[in-house]
Protein backbone atom coordinates (compact mmCIF):
# COMPACT_ATOMS: atom_id res chain seq x y z
CA UNK A 1 0.00 0.00 0.00
CA UNK A 2 1.11 3.22 -1.00
CA UNK A 3 2.51 5.63 2.19
CA UNK A 4 0.02 8.84 1.45
CA UNK A 5 2.08 10.91 3.92
CA UNK A 6 4.93 10.13 2.27
CA UNK A 7 3.50 11.12 -1.20
CA UNK A 8 2.03 14.38 0.81
CA UNK A 9 4.96 15.20 2.63
CA UNK A 10 7.03 14.71 -1.45
CA UNK A 11 4.55 17.07 -3.00
CA UNK A 12 4.23 19.71 -0.41
CA UNK A 13 7.83 20.71 -1.32
CA UNK A 14 7.17 20.82 -5.46
CA UNK A 15 6.96 24.34 -7.44
CA UNK A 16 3.33 25.18 -8.35
CA UNK A 17 2.21 24.75 -11.75
CA UNK A 18 2.45 28.10 -13.64
CA UNK A 19 -1.09 29.17 -14.48
CA UNK A 20 0.10 29.90 -18.20
CA UNK A 21 3.11 28.26 -18.70
CA UNK A 22 2.92 27.86 -22.58
CA UNK A 23 2.06 31.53 -23.21
CA UNK A 24 4.59 32.75 -20.66
CA UNK A 25 7.11 30.85 -22.94
CA UNK A 26 5.56 31.86 -26.21
CA UNK A 27 5.93 35.61 -24.96
CA UNK A 28 10.02 34.83 -23.82
CA UNK A 29 9.95 34.21 -27.22
CA UNK A 30 8.83 36.94 -28.85
CA UNK A 31 12.00 39.15 -27.77
CA UNK A 32 14.14 36.53 -29.64
CA UNK A 33 15.38 34.44 -32.63
CA UNK A 34 12.99 31.49 -32.87
CA UNK A 35 15.03 28.70 -31.72
CA UNK A 36 14.47 24.34 -32.65
CA UNK A 37 12.31 22.74 -30.60
CA UNK A 38 15.03 20.87 -28.61
CA UNK A 39 17.09 24.13 -27.70
CA UNK A 40 13.76 25.97 -26.65
CA UNK A 41 13.45 23.15 -24.24
CA UNK A 42 16.80 23.07 -23.11
CA UNK A 43 16.38 26.72 -22.41
CA UNK A 44 12.79 26.69 -20.83
CA UNK A 45 13.42 26.97 -16.91
CA UNK A 46 13.05 23.26 -15.44
CA UNK A 47 9.86 22.90 -13.51
CA UNK A 48 10.53 19.48 -11.99
CA UNK A 49 9.94 15.52 -12.71
CA UNK A 50 6.65 14.69 -14.30
CA UNK A 51 5.21 10.88 -14.63
CA UNK A 52 3.48 10.89 -17.78
CA UNK A 53 0.70 7.54 -18.58
CA UNK A 54 2.20 7.43 -21.90
CA UNK A 55 0.59 4.30 -24.55
CA UNK A 56 2.59 5.81 -27.46
CA UNK A 57 -0.71 7.18 -29.38
CA UNK A 58 -1.12 10.56 -30.65
CA UNK A 59 -1.95 12.20 -27.74
CA UNK A 60 0.60 11.51 -24.80
CA UNK A 61 3.13 11.40 -27.77
CA UNK A 62 2.38 14.82 -28.70
CA UNK A 63 2.03 15.45 -24.69
CA UNK A 64 5.42 14.07 -24.16
CA UNK A 65 6.75 16.36 -26.66
CA UNK A 66 4.73 19.60 -25.09
CA UNK A 67 5.70 19.15 -21.51
CA UNK A 68 9.34 18.89 -22.06
CA UNK A 69 9.22 22.01 -24.34
CA UNK A 70 7.49 23.62 -20.98
CA UNK A 71 10.29 22.84 -19.25
CA UNK A 72 9.88 19.53 -17.39
CA UNK A 73 11.71 16.46 -17.30
CA UNK A 74 9.22 13.45 -18.17
CA UNK A 75 9.58 9.74 -17.09
CA UNK A 76 7.25 7.79 -19.27
CA UNK A 77 5.19 4.95 -18.23
CA UNK A 78 3.80 2.84 -20.12
CA UNK A 79 1.40 0.03 -18.59
CA UNK A 80 1.03 -3.51 -20.30
CA UNK A 81 -2.43 -4.33 -20.06
CA UNK A 82 -3.12 -6.84 -22.11
CA UNK A 83 -2.62 -4.63 -25.43
CA UNK A 84 -1.53 -5.84 -28.52
CA UNK A 85 1.68 -3.31 -28.33
CA UNK A 86 5.50 -3.73 -29.48
CA UNK A 87 6.67 -2.51 -25.74
CA UNK A 88 10.30 -2.43 -27.43
CA UNK A 89 9.15 0.17 -30.00
CA UNK A 90 7.37 1.99 -27.75
CA UNK A 91 10.21 2.43 -25.02
CA UNK A 92 12.52 3.35 -28.22
CA UNK A 93 9.91 5.82 -29.28
CA UNK A 94 9.59 7.52 -25.63
CA UNK A 95 13.23 7.87 -25.51
CA UNK A 96 13.47 9.29 -29.00
CA UNK A 97 11.19 12.19 -27.99
CA UNK A 98 12.72 12.92 -24.95
CA UNK A 99 11.90 11.08 -22.10
CA UNK A 100 14.61 10.69 -19.47
CA UNK A 101 13.72 7.25 -18.09
CA UNK A 102 10.76 4.73 -19.46
CA UNK A 103 8.87 2.53 -17.52
CA UNK A 104 7.05 -0.52 -19.23
CA UNK A 105 5.15 -2.06 -16.08
CA UNK A 106 3.42 -5.65 -16.87
CA UNK A 107 0.16 -5.14 -14.79
CA UNK A 108 -2.07 -7.97 -16.84
CA UNK A 109 -2.40 -10.12 -13.65
CA UNK A 110 -3.42 -7.75 -11.41
CA UNK A 111 -5.76 -6.58 -13.45
CA UNK A 112 -7.64 -10.14 -13.95
CA UNK A 113 -6.89 -10.79 -10.40
CA UNK A 114 -7.60 -7.77 -8.80
CA UNK A 115 -10.24 -5.29 -11.03
CA UNK A 116 -11.74 -7.70 -13.27
CA UNK A 117 -12.22 -10.81 -10.94
CA UNK A 118 -14.57 -8.57 -8.24
CA UNK A 119 -16.47 -7.22 -11.44
CA UNK A 120 -17.27 -10.79 -12.64
CA UNK A 121 -18.58 -11.47 -8.98
CA UNK A 122 -20.59 -8.07 -8.66
CA UNK A 123 -22.23 -9.18 -12.65
CA UNK A 124 -21.19 -5.37 -13.02
CA UNK A 125 -22.62 -3.78 -15.85
CA UNK A 126 -23.05 0.58 -16.41
CA UNK A 127 -26.64 1.00 -17.61
CA UNK A 128 -27.42 -2.59 -18.27
CA UNK A 129 -25.26 -2.94 -21.29
CA UNK A 130 -21.56 -1.64 -20.55
CA UNK A 131 -18.66 -4.11 -19.02
CA UNK A 132 -16.85 -1.25 -17.75
CA UNK A 133 -13.38 -2.57 -19.43
CA UNK A 134 -11.91 0.86 -19.49
CA UNK A 135 -13.52 1.77 -16.34
CA UNK A 136 -12.10 -1.08 -14.21
CA UNK A 137 -8.45 -0.64 -16.26
CA UNK A 138 -7.99 3.05 -15.02
CA UNK A 139 -7.47 3.05 -11.34
CA UNK A 140 -4.85 -0.10 -11.78
CA UNK A 141 -2.96 1.75 -14.50
CA UNK A 142 -3.54 4.97 -11.60
CA UNK A 143 -2.25 2.89 -8.85
CA UNK A 144 1.28 1.93 -10.79
CA UNK A 145 1.57 5.32 -12.02
CA UNK A 146 1.73 6.87 -8.18
CA UNK A 147 4.25 4.43 -7.28
CA UNK A 148 6.56 5.17 -9.99
CA UNK A 149 6.24 8.70 -8.91
CA UNK A 150 6.72 7.89 -5.62
CA UNK A 151 9.93 5.87 -6.15
CA UNK A 152 11.22 8.93 -8.51
CA UNK A 153 10.64 11.12 -6.41
CA UNK A 154 8.22 13.05 -8.87
CA UNK A 155 5.99 16.08 -8.13
CA UNK A 156 3.87 15.32 -10.61
CA UNK A 157 1.84 13.07 -12.87
CA UNK A 158 0.35 13.67 -16.12
CA UNK A 159 -2.12 11.71 -18.42
CA UNK A 160 -3.82 11.99 -22.24
CA UNK A 161 -7.39 12.21 -21.27
CA UNK A 162 -9.82 14.84 -22.76
CA UNK A 163 -11.60 17.28 -20.81
CA UNK A 164 -14.69 16.21 -21.97
CA UNK A 165 -14.20 12.78 -20.71
CA UNK A 166 -14.77 9.98 -18.03
CA UNK A 167 -11.02 8.86 -17.86
CA UNK A 168 -9.59 12.59 -16.81
CA UNK A 169 -11.87 11.71 -13.36
CA UNK A 170 -10.98 8.20 -13.23
CA UNK A 171 -6.87 9.05 -13.00
CA UNK A 172 -6.98 11.71 -11.09
CA UNK A 173 -9.62 10.35 -8.02
CA UNK A 174 -7.01 7.74 -7.57
CA UNK A 175 -4.51 9.36 -7.83
CA UNK A 176 -5.40 11.90 -5.35
CA UNK A 177 -6.82 8.76 -2.64
CA UNK A 178 -3.51 7.06 -3.52
CA UNK A 179 -1.21 10.09 -3.06
CA UNK A 180 -3.36 13.20 -1.60
CA UNK A 181 -0.12 15.55 -1.70
CA UNK A 182 0.60 14.68 -5.37
CA UNK A 183 -0.10 17.46 -8.46
CA UNK A 184 -1.93 16.27 -11.38
CA UNK A 185 -1.04 18.11 -14.73
CA UNK A 186 -3.96 17.64 -17.05
CA UNK A 187 -3.09 19.51 -20.76
CA UNK A 188 -6.52 18.84 -22.25
CA UNK A 189 -7.79 21.10 -19.06
CA UNK A 190 -4.92 24.05 -19.99
CA UNK A 191 -6.18 26.79 -22.02
CA UNK A 192 -2.69 27.45 -23.36
CA UNK A 193 -2.37 23.62 -24.59
CA UNK A 194 -6.37 22.98 -26.26
CA UNK A 195 -6.83 26.60 -27.19
CA UNK A 196 -3.64 25.80 -29.39
CA UNK A 197 -4.84 22.15 -30.62
CA UNK A 198 -8.74 22.67 -31.09
CA UNK A 199 -9.22 19.43 -32.35
CA UNK A 200 -6.92 16.23 -33.71
CA UNK A 201 -6.02 17.92 -37.02
CA UNK A 202 -4.18 20.51 -35.25
CA UNK A 203 -2.84 17.90 -33.23
CA UNK A 204 -1.29 16.27 -35.75
CA UNK A 205 -0.06 18.99 -37.43
CA UNK A 206 1.96 19.48 -34.39
CA UNK A 207 3.16 15.69 -34.31
CA UNK A 208 4.13 16.24 -38.00
CA UNK A 209 6.11 19.34 -37.43
CA UNK A 210 7.76 17.87 -34.74
CA UNK A 211 8.62 14.45 -36.28
CA UNK A 212 6.41 12.42 -33.59
CA UNK A 213 5.52 9.51 -35.58
CA UNK A 214 1.48 8.15 -34.77
CA UNK A 215 -0.69 5.61 -36.52
CA UNK A 216 -3.56 7.83 -36.66
CA UNK A 217 -4.65 9.63 -39.76
CA UNK A 218 -6.69 12.35 -40.82
CA UNK A 219 -9.04 9.40 -42.95
CA UNK A 220 -9.49 7.27 -40.13
CA UNK A 221 -10.10 9.97 -37.51
CA UNK A 222 -11.36 7.48 -34.27
CA UNK A 223 -10.26 6.75 -31.23
CA UNK A 224 -9.63 3.25 -29.69
CA UNK A 225 -8.22 1.72 -26.54
CA UNK A 226 -7.22 -1.51 -25.82
CA UNK A 227 -6.52 -3.76 -22.93
CA UNK A 228 -6.73 -7.60 -21.77
CA UNK A 229 -10.20 -6.95 -21.12
CA UNK A 230 -12.31 -4.75 -23.85
CA UNK A 231 -11.23 -2.52 -27.01
CA UNK A 232 -13.34 0.62 -26.99
CA UNK A 233 -13.51 2.48 -30.48
CA UNK A 234 -15.03 6.27 -30.22
CA UNK A 235 -14.84 10.04 -31.46
CA UNK A 236 -14.38 10.75 -35.09
CA UNK A 237 -16.71 9.51 -37.81
CA UNK A 238 -18.41 7.75 -34.84
CA UNK A 239 -19.76 10.86 -33.36
CA UNK A 240 -22.61 11.40 -35.63
CA UNK A 241 -24.38 7.88 -33.95
CA UNK A 242 -26.59 6.86 -36.96
CA UNK A 243 -23.25 5.89 -38.78
CA UNK A 244 -22.74 2.64 -38.34
CA UNK A 245 -19.44 1.06 -37.39
CA UNK A 246 -16.53 1.40 -40.41
CA UNK A 247 -15.23 -1.39 -41.81
CA UNK A 248 -12.50 -2.62 -40.61
CA UNK A 249 -12.70 -1.16 -37.08
CA UNK A 250 -13.59 -4.20 -34.89
CA UNK A 251 -9.34 -5.71 -33.73
CA UNK A 252 -10.57 -8.25 -30.86
CA UNK A 253 -13.36 -9.90 -32.65
CA UNK A 254 -14.33 -11.61 -35.71
CA UNK A 255 -17.66 -10.70 -37.33
CA UNK A 256 -20.07 -12.71 -36.50
CA UNK A 257 -21.43 -13.51 -39.73
CA UNK A 258 -18.25 -15.14 -40.77
CA UNK A 259 -17.78 -17.17 -37.71
CA UNK A 260 -16.85 -20.44 -37.34
CA UNK A 261 -20.05 -22.73 -38.39
CA UNK A 262 -19.13 -25.53 -35.89
CA UNK A 263 -19.84 -24.17 -31.93
CA UNK A 264 -17.25 -24.49 -29.23
CA UNK A 265 -18.45 -25.93 -25.64
CA UNK A 266 -16.78 -24.74 -22.62
CA UNK A 267 -17.29 -25.77 -18.92
CA UNK A 268 -16.51 -23.11 -16.73
CA UNK A 269 -15.49 -23.91 -12.98
CA UNK A 270 -16.40 -20.90 -10.32
CA UNK A 271 -15.22 -20.87 -6.84
CA UNK A 272 -16.41 -18.15 -4.50
CA UNK A 273 -17.40 -16.32 -7.75
CA UNK A 274 -14.95 -17.05 -9.58
CA UNK A 275 -13.56 -18.96 -12.58
CA UNK A 276 -10.84 -21.13 -11.67
CA UNK A 277 -11.00 -23.53 -14.29
CA UNK A 278 -12.12 -23.64 -18.05
CA UNK A 279 -12.32 -26.41 -20.33
CA UNK A 280 -12.96 -26.94 -23.99
CA UNK A 281 -15.62 -30.06 -24.14
CA UNK A 282 -14.08 -30.88 -28.00
CA UNK A 283 -10.20 -31.25 -27.51
CA UNK A 284 -9.52 -31.03 -23.31
CA UNK A 285 -7.88 -28.15 -23.55
CA UNK A 286 -7.99 -26.32 -20.02
CA UNK A 287 -6.41 -23.31 -18.11
CA UNK A 288 -6.64 -22.76 -14.43
CA UNK A 289 -4.64 -19.36 -13.49
CA UNK A 290 -6.08 -16.53 -13.66
CA UNK A 291 -4.67 -14.60 -16.75
CA UNK A 292 -4.15 -17.54 -18.39
CA UNK A 293 -8.00 -18.36 -18.38
CA UNK A 294 -9.07 -15.13 -19.48
CA UNK A 295 -6.72 -15.28 -22.27
CA UNK A 296 -8.41 -18.30 -23.66
CA UNK A 297 -11.57 -16.87 -23.19
CA UNK A 298 -10.82 -13.95 -25.06
CA UNK A 299 -9.44 -16.37 -28.01
CA UNK A 300 -12.68 -18.93 -28.14
CA UNK A 301 -14.91 -15.45 -27.57
CA UNK A 302 -13.19 -13.54 -30.19
CA UNK A 303 -13.19 -16.56 -33.08
CA UNK A 304 -16.82 -16.48 -32.78
CA UNK A 305 -17.59 -12.83 -32.41
CA UNK A 306 -19.09 -12.55 -29.34
CA UNK A 307 -18.65 -8.95 -27.65
CA UNK A 308 -19.77 -6.18 -29.74
CA UNK A 309 -22.16 -3.54 -28.40
CA UNK A 310 -22.16 -0.24 -29.66
CA UNK A 311 -24.07 1.69 -27.48
CA UNK A 312 -24.71 5.80 -26.48
CA UNK A 313 -24.49 5.98 -22.43
CA UNK A 314 -24.05 8.69 -20.27
CA UNK A 315 -21.31 10.05 -19.27
CA UNK A 316 -19.93 11.27 -15.47
CA UNK A 317 -19.35 14.82 -16.60
CA UNK A 318 -23.07 15.24 -17.80
CA UNK A 319 -23.00 14.49 -21.28
CA UNK A 320 -24.26 11.35 -23.60
CA UNK A 321 -21.18 10.04 -25.54
CA UNK A 322 -21.13 6.93 -28.18
CA UNK A 323 -19.07 4.05 -27.74
CA UNK A 324 -18.41 1.24 -29.60
CA UNK A 325 -16.88 -2.25 -27.10
CA UNK A 326 -15.31 -5.31 -27.93
CA UNK A 327 -15.53 -7.53 -24.70
CA UNK A 328 -14.88 -11.17 -25.72
CA UNK A 329 -14.07 -12.88 -22.21
CA UNK A 330 -16.05 -10.80 -20.11
CA UNK A 331 -18.99 -11.38 -21.99
CA UNK A 332 -18.97 -14.85 -21.96
CA UNK A 333 -17.82 -14.73 -17.70
CA UNK A 334 -21.39 -12.42 -17.57
CA UNK A 335 -23.63 -15.07 -18.49
CA UNK A 336 -21.62 -17.96 -16.47
CA UNK A 337 -21.62 -16.38 -13.69
CA UNK A 338 -25.37 -15.14 -13.60
CA UNK A 339 -26.55 -18.62 -14.03
CA UNK A 340 -24.00 -20.28 -11.29
CA UNK A 341 -24.70 -16.95 -8.65
CA UNK A 342 -28.98 -18.09 -9.46
CA UNK A 343 -28.37 -21.56 -9.12
CA UNK A 344 -26.53 -20.75 -5.56
CA UNK A 345 -27.63 -18.12 -3.99
CA UNK A 346 -30.84 -17.04 -1.84
CA UNK A 347 -33.64 -15.23 -3.70
CA UNK A 348 -33.60 -12.44 -1.27
CA UNK A 349 -30.22 -12.21 -0.63
CA UNK A 350 -29.26 -12.04 -4.40
CA UNK A 351 -31.98 -9.15 -4.31
CA UNK A 352 -29.87 -6.85 -2.42
CA UNK A 353 -26.92 -7.81 -4.08
CA UNK A 354 -27.86 -6.87 -7.11
CA UNK A 355 -28.75 -3.82 -5.45
CA UNK A 356 -25.22 -3.54 -4.52
CA UNK A 357 -23.95 -4.70 -7.75
CA UNK A 358 -25.99 -1.81 -9.73
CA UNK A 359 -24.47 1.01 -7.01
CA UNK A 360 -20.62 -0.47 -7.64
CA UNK A 361 -21.29 -0.48 -11.58
CA UNK A 362 -21.84 3.47 -11.43
CA UNK A 363 -19.11 3.57 -8.98
CA UNK A 364 -16.44 2.08 -10.91
CA UNK A 365 -17.53 3.96 -13.96
CA UNK A 366 -17.79 7.65 -12.46
CA UNK A 367 -13.80 6.43 -11.25
CA UNK A 368 -14.75 5.81 -7.51
CA UNK A 369 -12.99 2.62 -6.94
CA UNK A 370 -10.30 3.66 -4.31
CA UNK A 371 -13.32 5.12 -2.38
CA UNK A 372 -14.62 4.01 0.92
CA UNK A 373 -17.79 3.78 -0.12
CA UNK A 374 -16.48 0.85 -3.72
CA UNK A 375 -14.19 -0.55 -0.60
CA UNK A 376 -17.49 -1.51 1.56
CA UNK A 377 -19.21 -2.90 -1.41
CA UNK A 378 -16.59 -5.22 -2.90
CA UNK A 379 -16.58 -6.20 0.75
CA UNK A 380 -20.14 -7.14 0.75
CA UNK A 381 -20.02 -8.60 -2.93
CA UNK A 382 -17.21 -10.61 -2.18
CA UNK A 383 -18.92 -12.15 1.31
CA UNK A 384 -22.15 -12.89 -0.94
CA UNK A 385 -20.19 -15.10 -3.39
CA UNK A 386 -19.41 -17.65 -0.62
CA UNK A 387 -21.62 -20.03 -2.15
CA UNK A 388 -21.08 -19.32 -5.66
CA UNK A 389 -19.77 -22.37 -6.71
CA UNK A 390 -19.81 -25.28 -9.19
CA UNK A 391 -19.81 -25.41 -13.22
CA UNK A 392 -21.42 -24.00 -16.09
CA UNK A 393 -21.92 -25.94 -19.69
CA UNK A 394 -22.34 -23.07 -22.05
CA UNK A 395 -21.64 -22.66 -25.85
CA UNK A 396 -20.27 -19.71 -28.10
CA UNK A 397 -21.33 -19.49 -31.29
CA UNK A 398 -21.81 -16.52 -33.77
CA UNK A 399 -21.83 -14.01 -31.70
CA UNK A 400 -24.02 -15.64 -29.20
CA UNK A 401 -23.33 -17.50 -25.44
CA UNK A 402 -25.94 -20.48 -24.96
CA UNK A 403 -26.02 -21.85 -21.46
CA UNK A 404 -25.93 -25.89 -21.32
CA UNK A 405 -26.26 -26.78 -18.04
CA UNK A 406 -25.08 -26.18 -14.20
CA UNK A 407 -24.29 -28.16 -11.61
CA UNK A 408 -23.23 -27.27 -7.62
CA UNK A 409 -22.33 -28.61 -4.29
CA UNK A 410 -24.20 -25.50 -2.85
CA UNK A 411 -27.44 -25.59 -5.16
CA UNK A 412 -30.71 -24.45 -3.61
CA UNK A 413 -32.44 -25.95 -6.88
CA UNK A 414 -34.45 -29.21 -4.83
CA UNK A 415 -35.70 -31.42 -7.94
CA UNK A 416 -38.05 -33.18 -5.98
CA UNK A 417 -39.31 -30.56 -4.25
CA UNK A 418 -40.20 -28.77 -7.96
CA UNK A 419 -40.88 -31.74 -10.30
CA UNK A 420 -44.28 -32.02 -11.40
CA UNK A 421 -44.25 -35.49 -10.70
CA UNK A 422 -43.52 -35.80 -7.54
CA UNK A 423 -45.35 -34.24 -4.61
CA UNK A 424 -42.42 -34.29 -2.40
CA UNK A 425 -42.09 -32.58 0.78
CA UNK A 426 -44.75 -29.68 -0.07
CA UNK A 427 -48.33 -29.57 0.29
CA UNK A 428 -50.41 -27.86 -2.55
CA UNK A 429 -53.07 -27.21 -0.67
CA UNK A 430 -51.14 -24.45 1.43
CA UNK A 431 -50.91 -22.50 -1.76
CA UNK A 432 -54.51 -21.22 -1.60
CA UNK A 433 -53.87 -19.76 1.73
CA UNK A 434 -50.95 -18.09 0.42
CA UNK A 435 -52.88 -16.87 -2.63
CA UNK A 436 -55.39 -15.50 -0.50
CA UNK A 437 -52.93 -13.37 1.68
CA UNK A 438 -51.22 -11.87 -1.20
CA UNK A 439 -54.69 -11.07 -2.81
CA UNK A 440 -55.81 -8.71 0.20
CA UNK A 441 -53.95 -6.10 -0.90
CA UNK A 442 -54.89 -6.05 -4.20
CA UNK A 443 -58.93 -6.25 -3.40
CA UNK A 444 -58.33 -3.39 -1.35
CA UNK A 445 -56.72 -1.66 -3.58
CA UNK A 446 -59.06 -2.19 -6.56
CA UNK A 447 -62.07 -1.46 -4.46
CA UNK A 448 -60.70 1.36 -3.38
CA UNK A 449 -59.90 2.33 -7.57
CA UNK A 450 -63.95 1.47 -7.58
CA UNK A 451 -65.29 3.23 -5.04
CA UNK A 452 -63.45 6.81 -6.50
CA UNK A 453 -64.74 5.66 -9.87
CA UNK A 454 -68.19 5.30 -8.70
CA UNK A 455 -68.42 8.73 -7.23
CA UNK A 456 -66.72 10.62 -9.85
CA UNK A 457 -69.04 8.77 -12.36
CA UNK A 458 -71.71 10.40 -10.09
CA UNK A 459 -70.48 13.51 -10.21
CA UNK A 460 -70.18 13.98 -13.68
CA UNK A 461 -73.20 12.50 -14.35
CA UNK A 462 -74.66 15.65 -11.62
CA UNK A 463 -72.80 18.31 -13.64
CA UNK A 464 -74.72 17.04 -16.94
CA UNK A 465 -78.06 17.43 -15.50
CA UNK A 466 -77.37 20.54 -13.93
CA UNK A 467 -75.93 21.84 -17.55
CA UNK A 468 -79.36 20.40 -19.00
CA UNK A 469 -81.80 21.97 -16.97
CA UNK A 470 -80.51 25.69 -17.21
CA UNK A 471 -80.86 25.09 -20.47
Amino acid sequence: MLRALDCAAEASRAPRVPARSGALADRGRESTPASPPSERSAMAERKGTVVLAYSGGLDTSCILVWLKEQGYDVVAYLANIGQNEDFVAARKKALALGAKKVYIEDISREFVEEFIWPAVQANALYEDRYLLGTSLARPCIARKLVEIAQKEGAQYVSHGATGKGNDQVRFELSCYALCPGIKVIAPWRLPEFYRRFPGRRELMGYAEERGIPVPVTPETPWSMDENLMHVSYEAGVLENPKNPAPPGLYTKTQDPATAPDTPDTLEIEFKKGVPVKVTNAADGVTRQAALELFVYLNEIAGKHGVGRIDIVENRFIGMKSRGIYETPAGTILHHAHLDIEAFTMDREVRKIKQGLALKFSELVYNGFWHSPECEFIRDCISRSQEPVEGNVRLSVFKGQVYILGRESPQSLYNEELVSMNVQGDYEPADATGFININSLRLKEYHRLQSKSQRRGDGFVMGRLLQVKWNH
